[in-house]
Parts: structure tokens; C-alpha cells; sequence
């Protein structure tokens, strides 16, 4: 079974299959690759990672989205298309936490190359974020609260823009609650005022970007609805 084998799933045939108690989506082996994957992955960026406090405050999101996906997986799996999203997400976030975002190395090398003169790799992830998790939280509305027609990726926009307002405030009250030092790696804002507007804004583009996605891939398959 390839990744994408559940390709922009019906949202109706996904409430149908949760009203019934039948998994969405049939069983595979791939979601355990892919969290060994991560698994070892994280591992090794966990070793000796720039800023401890700042990893450690950047992993909680993590430890409790991890654990939330196991959990869920054994009765609400999701299509093999959003683990995918997912772990993509969760390395690059990952990748950010080692280095701290305003210190990744990619992020200046797209600097220079780009001739910019910010490190822009927290940018990548907030964008990432919208066009990533968009999918997989498509899927877990239309099973959970079950809506109709297309509305399971405008909602899905929607959860995006309150996640991304939600980790916004936490930076806040972190920096108010934590050493400066260890806040100003967190918050990252590297001298902009405008951080977390501009952060907020990147990550609603591409929620919406994929929820457009989603809707003309929906509208042009024999059969489909719109959405």
C-alpha cells in the first residue's frame, strides 16, 4: 500500500464509516514505519541540541501529539497520506528544535541565497504547518463532527488559524514566565515586531492553499463532491 492510497477521501464516506465503527481507512503497516522512522529521527536530533531548555519546551508539543496519534490510531486511524503530512511536520519542527529556529542552518543558507537578512526557517514551519496538517485535520472533522458537503476543510483552515494563534500565546507566556535568554530562543522573533502576525498569516496561507487543494481535487473526480 503506497502512501497516498487514500487520496482526498470522501468526507460523507468517512462520518459513514465512524458512524458504523469501522475504521475510516484499512489497516497498514505503514504509520509504524513511519513513527519508527521518527522515532529515530528525533533520537538523534536530540543529542547535544543547541539550546536544552529551548528543545525541551519545543518537544512538549510533541510528546503530546505523538501520544495523542498512538492512541487514536488504534481505533480512529487516519489515511496514510496524513501520517505522512504529519511526520514531514514533525521533522522539520523537529529539526528546529535541535538548532533553535533563528539558529538553523538551512534557514541561512536560504537567507544567503536569497540575499534576505533574517533566518527564515520558522517561517518554512509555520507555512509547513497550514499545508501539512490541513489534510489529517480534514479527516479527523469529517469523523468526529461529521459535516456536510465541503465543510470539513474550511473547518480545517479554521482549526489551523486557532492552533496557530493558540502556540502563539504559549510563546507569550513562556517569555513571561521563563529566564529571558531561554525566551528569546524560544520565541524566536530575531527583532521583529510583527513575529507573530507574520507567523499566524503563514500558516492560514497554507491551510488554505491545501484546502483548495483538497476541494479541486475533490470536484474533478467522477462522482465527487465539491470540497
Amino acid at each position: 500500500m503506497t502512501v497516498l492510497s487514500t487520496p482526498m477521501d470522501d468526507p460523507h464516506a468517512i462520518a459513514t464509516a465512524s458512524a458504523a465503527g469501522a475504521p475510516a481507512f484499512p489497516r497498514s503497516a505503514l504509520p509504524a514505519c513511519m513513527l519508527a522512522f521518527y522515532a529515530v529521527f528525533w533520537a538523534i536530533m536530540a543529542i547535544a541540541p543547541l539550546d536544552r531548555t529551548d528543545w525541551l519546551l519545543e518537544n512538549l508539543l510533541v510528546f503530546a501529539g505523538v501520544a495523542w496519534l498512538v492512541w487514536r490510531h488504534r481505533t480512529h486511524p487516519l489515511s496514510n497520506a496524513s501520517y505522512a503530512f504529519i511526520t514531514v511536520f514533525f521533522c522539520l519542527h523537529t529539526v528546529g528544535s535541535h538548532y533553535t529556529y533563528s539558529e538553523t542552518p538551512i534557514g541561512f543558507w536560504i537567507s544567503d541565497l536569497a540575499g534576505l537578512e533574517r533566518n527564515h526557517y520558522d517561517r518554512i514551519v509555520h507555512f509547513s504547518f497550514g499545508l501539512l496538517m490541513c489534510y489529517p485535520l480534514q479527516e479527523v472533522i469529517a469523523r468526529t463532527a461529521r459535516p456536510k458537503d465541503g465543510w470539513p476543510p474550511v473547518f480545517a483552515v479554521m482549526v489551523v488559524c486557532t492552533f496557530s494563534l493558540a502556540y502563539e500565546t504559549i510563546e507569550w507566556v513562556v517569555a513571561a514566565v521563563v529566564s529571558p535568554d531561554a525566551a528569546m530562543a524560544f520565541l524566536g522573533t530575531q527583532g521583529d515586531e510583527f513575529d507573530a502576525q507574520k507567523d499566524g498569516a503563514l500558516a492560514a496561507l497554507g491551510s488554505i492553499i491545501t484546502a483548495a487543494a483538497i476541494h479541486v481535487i475533490r470536484k474533478r473526480r467522477p462522482g465527487g463532491t465539491p470540497g
